[in-house]
């Protein structure tokens, strides 16, 4: 019964000390240029506390998620703000390894020009967008896709993947215990 117990709890400290926190408390923060821009705007993002070298950052404000890339902490990124969006307040999420880092945009009532382009006049009728409504797929022949699917096989499985691994090595250990006790009862 000796060989079982240690069995059991050799299981169990290994998945305490196996298993990932799933997030990190809030760190770092989260720098907008321009602070307060307009529907439609060009924006730069600037995240402090991320000890990885590219992130993703993300909003209801963004026509797309923004790549942030950078190193020593710091990552930088671009993205546009909709131009089909109301003035107000509006979440950014950064996702990097097992840290999240939390900030606003502040979107202001108006409407951005596209730089170098001067203001329509008054009498002209309204354009369908100024800027993308949702991410264009691109890329020579599918060669996106095949960038996106290299970046998830290079990141590694997911905290549930190894989670479910260590479950299942802790029932095997468990199974190998009970047949090798049973296995001693029968010899003894």
């Amino acid at each position: 019964m000796g060989s079982l117990r240690l069995t059991l709890c050799s299981a169990a400290l290994a998945v305490t000390v196996l298993t990932p926190a799933a997030h990190a408390a809030d760190g770092g923060s989260v720098t907008v240029t321009p602070s307060s821009p307009a529907p439609g705007a060009d924006v730069a993002l600037r995240v402090s506390g991320c000890a990885v070298k590219s992130a993703t950052a993300a909003s209801a404000a963004f026509v797309t998620d923004a790549r942030l890339t950078g190193s020593g902490g710091t990552l930088a990124g671009e993205t546009r703000v909709r131009t089909t969006i109301k003035a107000g307040s509006y979440d950014v999420r950064i996702s990097c390894a097992d840290t999240r880092v939390n900030g606003k945009i502040i979107v202001r009532p108006g409407s951005a020009q596209p730089s170098g382009q001067a203001a329509p006049p008054a009498h002209a009728s309204p354009s369908a967008h100024t800027s993308p409504v949702a991410p264009v797929p691109a890329g020579g022949g599918g060669t996106a896709h095949l960038s996106a699917v290299d970046d998830a096989r290079a990141a590694g499985p997911g905290t549930a993947q190894g989670v479910t691994g260590l479950i299942l090595a802790g029932v095997a250990a468990v199974a190998v215990a009970l047949l090798g006790s049973r296995r001693s009862r029968r010899t003894g």
